[in-house]
């Protein structure tokens, strides 16, 4: 089992929109390097949920119910899809401001590729996130 990061501009889609709908295909992913990580995603993967924008934040954990598979309404074939699941809101988000101040997360990807919208988080990130935020 992988364990990802997804981004999304919480005015787009939310994770408590994502509570609400129960599940949703992710898409919308376009960046070359974000479609690459999205291809490895399995079906029960774990996610991290991170809001973009003014929040900047990790706000919640998903799942993947599916893998990757080409998106239904990409034409020329050439974008990815996964299906995901809620498993639960944090109790505490955590921002990036937090994990820029902790020499924890030094090598994280999300600190050296900011724009970058699908990631894998290794475990050591995974589990300090996890902790900080009382998950």
């Amino acid at each position: 089992m992988a364990r990802w990061l997804f981004k999304e501009e919480p005015a787009h889609y939310s994770f408590d929109q994502l509570l609400k709908d129960g599940s949703t295909r992710w898409d919308g992913v376009e960046n070359n390097a974000a479609l690459k990580n999205m291809r490895d995603v399995k079906k029960g993967d774990e996610i991290l949920f991170y809001h973009t924008g003014d929040e900047k934040q990790v706000v919640g954990l998903m799942r993947a119910i599916s893998n990757a598979y080409p998106d239904p309404n990409d034409k020329e074939g050439k974008l990815t899809v996964v299906d995901v699941k809620p498993v639960k809101k944090l109790h505490r988000p955590v921002t990036l401001v937090e994990m820029k101040a902790s020499a924890k997360f030094e090598g994280f990807v999300l600190l050296r590729i900011p724009r970058l919208s699908v990631m894998p988080v290794p475990e050591e990130f995974w589990s300090e996130i996890t902790k900080m935020s009382g998950a």
